[in-house]
């Protein structure tokens, strides 16, 4: 384990033990529904698993590694932006998936580049935030959060 898992471990802990000692009830009440809630969320949490399982099994480690990678990073940084505007995944599925495709050899610009576009900008969700919203309001907020999006990803290949 790293050293931010160990430190986020040692910070629960304390905290719980703190929590025990203020509120043994109010304590107890929280993981009983903290555990109801992991219990509904278990199915998800499984097929994000299966999901980039089969990601990684269809799409060998060279075709990351050659699309994604560090040949050049600005054409990849573009793709993997375009990507993650036109894909829907939860956010909490993207976080792993972009793990992967990390330590499969993706280039860490381009990863940035997908996730931020994933999260920020919504190709596939235009037309309702066209309806709430109107064109022009949707418009400018996802092109320029596809702006920013890519300026994040470039600032996070100068930061690391």
């Amino acid at each position: 384990m790293d050293i931010f898992t160990l430190l986020f471990w040692a910070i629960a802990v304390v905290l719980t033990v703190v929590s025990l000692v203020r509120n043994r009830a109010k304590t107890f009440a929280a993981m009983k529904k903290s555990k109801g809630m992991m219990g509904s969320m278990l199915s998800e949490i499984l097929a994000i698993i299966f999901l980039i399982g089969l990601v990684l099994t269809y799409i060998p480690p060279e075709s990351i590694q050659s699309v994604l990678g560090s040949a050049n990073v600005y054409l990849a940084t573009f793709i993997a932006a375009l990507t993650g505007s036109v894909t829907l995944i939860p956010a909490f599925v993207a976080f792993p998936l972009v793990g992967s495709l990390v330590n499969a050899g993706a280039s860490i610009v381009p990863a940035v580049a997908f996730l931020t576009t994933l999260t920020m900008v919504g190709i596939v969700t235009f037309p309702l935030e066209k309806k709430e919203f109107g064109k022009k309001f949707a418009l400018t907020r996802n092109l320029m959060s596809f702006g920013f999006a890519i300026v994040i990803a470039l600032a996070m290949g100068v930061v690391l």
